[in-house]
């Protein structure tokens, strides 16, 4: 582009350089006019020479306003539910564009509150009664069962085991309840059963570390306010002799009846 306009100008001044001195020669007034025609001339082709060489032009740049978005507030009703957002990216997009979200589901409030007593589970009652029973110190566990003390009571307790020399012809290995006499770690105890029942629950100090023991047995010699304790061998039950001792009777405080003992074997 530099080279062609330089041609241009040089051309353009070596032709108003001759005319001007062929006229000037003449007339004095010609040389102004021409002048003037010539540098017409040179802008004509100075702007030829500038489309063809495809300079760009300049645009015009409009001002462009922000537009803010608006809501018509007329296609809101005030008893339509709020707006329910459950994807936080689609949906602020689409409220910026000024859209109202439409409710995705519906909020179901969950009332927590127990209606009456009878719609408790067995696991919340279950729960309910070991939180009570742990509470409580008088509290013990047997048979997977919480035992409470009911009474107490002086008894004659003496000692047997489970051979001929205790039991004679009726050391079978089974008690008067058909239970075997390892029954509880052969940690049992005989006694009359119209004074302890079967099944009845008692603790012994001295026995077992004091634990609570069933009144599984019974013995020809065991009447009225006398109890035997169950040795694994004659020779302990000797050693422990004759003793006059306040045993605990226990029963049940969950409130069920005591199962028969003649069908927990």
């Amino acid at each position: 582009m530099g080279l062609r306009w330089e041609v241009s100008r040089r051309w353009w001044s070596h032709i108003v350089a001759s005319i001007e001195n062929a006229v000037s020669r003449r007339r004095g007034w010609v040389a102004p006019v021409l002048s003037f025609a010539a540098g017409g001339v040179l802008s004509l082709g100075v702007g030829s020479l500038l489309v063809r060489t495809s300079i760009p032009p300049m645009v015009a740049v409009e001002e462009v306003g922000l537009v803010e978005p608006r809501v018509e507030l007329s296609s809101v009703t005030t008893d339509r539910a709020a707006p329910v957002i459950t994807d936080w990216f689609s949906s602020s997009a689409s409220m910026l564009r000024g859209n109202v979200v439409e409710p995705a589901a519906a909020i179901v409030p969950v009332s927590f509150e127990r209606e009456s007593a009878a719609e408790e589970s067995p696991a919340e009652e279950t729960v309910a009664e070991v939180t009570e029973f742990t509470t409580d110190h008088n509290i013990r566990w047997f048979n997977a069962r919480p035992a409470r003390p009911a009474r107490t009571i002086w008894m004659t307790v003496t000692g047997y085991s489970p051979d001929e020399r205790s039991c004679g012809e009726f050391a079978d290995g089974f008690t008067a309840t058909m239970h075997s006499v390892t029954t509880n770690a052969m940690k049992l105890v005989a006694a009359d059963p119209t004074v302890l029942p079967y099944g009845s629950m008692v603790s012994i100090p001295g026995y077992d570390g004091e634990s609570i023991v069933p009144v599984l047995d019974c013995g020809g010699a065991i009447k009225g306010d006398k109890l035997d304790l169950l040795f694994p061998t004659h020779e302990e039950a000797l050693k422990w002799g004759r003793q006059r001792i306040l045993v605990t009777i226990w029963e049940y405080a969950d409130g069920k009846p005591a199962e028969d003992p003649r069908k927990l074997r």
